[in-house]
């Protein structure tokens, strides 16, 4: 079989947490329920650690500190087979339901846990469910004051739980004067608007085929490196179930995940 020659380095990133942290659920598991759900975020991101280690890919693992607490094995494991370890927050809070005080205690407790669980210095964050937006744009500044070098934290999309439509679509610096870099999920443009091509759900409910094309859309037409992610309960379609879970939310959240490894395995090819 033929393969395209490749002109980019395209990044790659995983949203580390377990099935019954996304935001989806918060309604049907609530947070005080987590330690009664059987884990599963050691066995799912072991299946694409183990596929990374096969196509000798390497990632950005963007980790919860609640994560890092419980499974430090894991962590170590990301560091010792290359990977970067950076911040996802302690417990998958939205950024924009927290307080300016809260979110600098949140990024600060998160950033030690990774660094003591991993022995390295975490450099990059992203927040939950990408949210940061027009209303907590301070959010960069107690980003670089905690020591982040950067974040991916922005979808230049127009979704009903985030995103920023009209922000840059490549990486630019938020704050005047500081070093501090956004570097946006990757985004293809079509006529006025921006169709996602970063991966995440969009992988698993668009047809193998239409996401490829949108990263060949931003590699070749538009001269870039694409910046996709994923999360580990995306290739476990045998995670537990919850009840009482809207149907919007259960169709985005379980579709095709039988089906995501293999896709996977053919994107890194």
């Amino acid at each position: 079989m033929a393969h395209d020659t490749p002109t980019h380095y395209n990044a790659l990133s995983i949203d580390v947490e377990e099935y019954f942290q996304v935001s989806a659920f918060e309604t049907s598991i609530p947070r005080d329920a987590w330690e009664r759900w059987p884990s599963r975020v050691e066995f799912a991101t072991g299946r694409l650690l183990d596929l990374f280690a096969e196509r000798g890919v390497h990632a950005t693992f963007f980790t919860l500190g609640w994560v890092a607490e419980r499974h430090p094995a894991l962590i170590r494991r990301m560091v010792a087979e290359g990977h970067e370890v950076a911040c996802h927050g302690y417990q998958h809070i939205r950024a924009t339901t927290q307080t300016r005080d809260a979110f600098r205690a949140d990024v600060t407790l998160s950033k030690r846990l990774l660094e003591d669980a991993g022995g390295v210095e975490v450099r990059g964050y992203r927040a939950a469910s990408f949210s940061i937006d027009r209303s907590n744009l301070w959010a960069f500044d107690e980003l670089a004051a905690a020591g982040f070098a950067y974040s991916s934290s922005v979808y230049p999309v127009r979704h009903d739980l985030y995103g920023i439509p009209d922000a840059p679509r490549t990486p630019f610096r938020p704050l005047a004067g500081a070093s501090l870099v956004e570097i946006p999920v990757s985004t293809a443009r079509f006529g006025a608007h921006n169709l996602p091509a970063g991966g995440g759900g969009y992988f698993r409910l668009l047809p193998y085929a239409l996401s490829r094309a949108l990263v060949r859309q931003v590699n070749r037409v538009e001269a870039r490196a694409a910046n996709m992610y994923f999360h580990p309960w995306e290739f476990d379609p045998e995670q537990p179930r919850p009840t009482g879970v809207p149907a919007k939310s259960r169709f985005r959240h379980y579709l095709n995940q039988g089906r995501a490894l293999a896709r996977m395995r053919r994107l890194l090819e």
